[in-house]
């Protein structure tokens, strides 16, 4: 007997529909799957097989044969176990087909029936709401991801013996319902906080002008100073995800595996730090079968990276088109995937290999080549895109036995939120400018015009302080984000010093 039954895979972060035809026929015992299933989809026929053993099912010898279509796109994962033994116990006629019409099925299954969880459920419930699918039966600990998606019946099934008896109106099973606007009350709830750092005013100051207008910054300091800890209250400042930004986000982590069990939704801004030691691929990802990286698992949030001249050269090459386009594309021979990757780049380093060339206490020890090779490990393109270079010079006794607190992240993130507010009526109508930090040249010759003070420091700086020519639309942009943290319709002289103030390594001092 034939059975059709539907069930969904990821594609990157989008899915698609794979329908699992099942045959069983008279003939040698045998039990083959074919459709490109990679290792996992194979290892099922064990997985299946036993959990219908010791579901009190009766599996008698036959020929089966399980095909994935459509057949010429891989299949990987272990969610198809569930749809395969539901096709299986279909085709031996030992469940009722009337709901297999409008109904998706999703699990891994243990040896023993029980449902095991799942990735990717975000981008398959979404695909199923498309497909105009009526209900998706999958492990009850992934069900809390698909119900996000609105116009859709999720059943939370715990084993395949009660999808069976739901599947032949044995038991009844209450839909899963989740609002998840509720997920968005903790959304301002951070144990981090910009008032915890003594000192360092300047570097505060340079972050929010930062996180108001999303552009990229890099931190350079001596050892202790507080660049790590300046970094993470990054998202603490930042406007709260709208909820379309959330869903973009939820997308990713599930389609790799990395959301929380306890999370049916990302609502806070990620924070990625990795380690200086990762390979390309893990930074913007790729591989065999290509997956996010953790650019992408940064997307609408932070990606830090400490010690930036440590990070191998290759590795920040790379970066430079997901910094210029917000996205990654990853080609293969046969496929070619787009990662969304638009995120804040913090970067932080310290001025020499020793780590104290600008302390005052003249500790260096190391030696003006060493200070070019080791400043020269970051190229121009990459800096290019960095809008902000700020100096965090080591925090003075005075500063940190001192019991005055700065102002709180709350504080400083509804300035932010003011100033986001300002970009967004000033781009309404353009689809691809949403903040300071994505303007182009066409938007910064129409909206970064400073005044004739302005445009005079801005000429002496170009030539007297040696700034190069690829800072002057970074320091327009810049100085358009000082000017909207100040509800300033027109840029005056004084945002255009500010600005000029943050491209540090673009000086002369650096250069030679």
């Amino acid at each position: 007997m034939l059975s059709k039954i539907l069930s969904s895979a990821t594609f990157g972060i989008d899915a698609y529909l794979i329908e699992v035809e099942t045959n069983s026929e008279r003939g040698l015992p045998s039990f083959t799957i074919v459709g490109l299933p990679d290792n996992a989809v194979r290892e099922s026929r064990e997985r299946v097989v036993s959990a219908i053993k010791n579901s009190d099912f009766e599996f008698p010898p036959c020929k089966i044969t399980v095909n994935l279509a459509p057949a010429d796109i891989k299949k990987e994962g272990s969610s198809l176990d569930l749809p395969i033994a539901i096709g299986l116990l279909t085709a031996l006629e030992e469940i009722n087909p009337r709901w297999l019409e409008d109904t998706l099925f999703l699990g891994e299954l243990s040896l023993d029936g029980k449902l095991r969880p799942i990735k990717g459920v975000l981008p398959i419930a979404a695909e199923a709401k498309k497909s105009h699918i009526k209900r998706i039966l999958l492990p009850a600990e992934s069900a809390a991801e698909a119900s996000i998606v609105e116009g859709i019946e999720v059943y939370p099934m715990d084993s395949l013996s009660e999808v069976v008896q739901l599947l032949n109106d044995e038991i009844e099973k209450d839909v899963l319902i989740t609002d998840a606007r509720s997920f968005f009350s903790e959304i301002n709830k951070y144990y981090l906080d910009f008032s915890d750092v003594k000192g360092q005013d300047n570097a505060k100051r340079a972050l929010e002008v930062a996180a108001a207008g999303g552009h990229n910054i890099l931190m350079i300091g001596p050892p202790g100073s507080g660049k790590t800890m300046l970094a993470k209250r990054i998202p603490t400042i930042l406007p709260p995800m709208s909820f379309e930004e959330a869903l973009q986000t939820t997308k990713i982590h599930s389609v790799a595996g990395i959301l929380p069990k306890d999370k049916a939704l990302v609502t806070v801004r990620p924070f990625r730090s990795p380690h200086h030691t990762v390979s390309d691929a893990a930074l913007v990802g790729g591989g065999p079968f290509p997956r996010p990286g953790e650019v992408s698992f940064a997307h609408h949030g932070v990606l830090f990276l400490d010690e930036l001249p440590e990070f191998k050269k290759n590795v920040l090459e790379v970066l430079r088109q997901p910094l210029e386009d917000a996205k990654v594309t990853v080609s293969r021979s046969k496929m070619s995937l787009e990662f969304p990757a638009n995120f804040m780049l913090a970067a932080a380093m310290n001025p020499c290999p020793c780590g104290y060339y600008s302390d005052p206490s003249g500790r260096c020890v190391c030696l003006p080549p060493q200070i070019q090779r080791y400043m020269a490990k970051i190229s121009g393109p990459l800096l290019d895109r960095i809008d902000i270079h700020i100096e965090v010079p080591a925090v003075k006794y005075k500063e940190l036995s001192s019991l005055a607190k700065g102002d709180s992240s709350s504080v400083i993130r509804q300035r932010v939120i003011r100033a986001r507010e300002v970009q967004l009526r000033r781009f309404k109508g353009l689809n691809y400018v949403y903040k300071n930090s994505d303007m182009g040249p066409k938007e910064v010759r129409t909206y970064c015009i400073p005044d004739n003070a302005g445009s005079e420091i801005l000429r002496m700086a170009m030539s007297k302080l040696g700034l190069s020519a690829r800072a002057y639309d970074r320091i327009l942009k810049v100085s358009r984000t000082i000017a909207d943290l100040e509800e300033e319709e027109s840029i005056k002289a004084s945002h255009i010093s500010e600005a000029i103030q943050y491209r540090t390594l673009d000086r002369e001092l650096w250069n030679n």
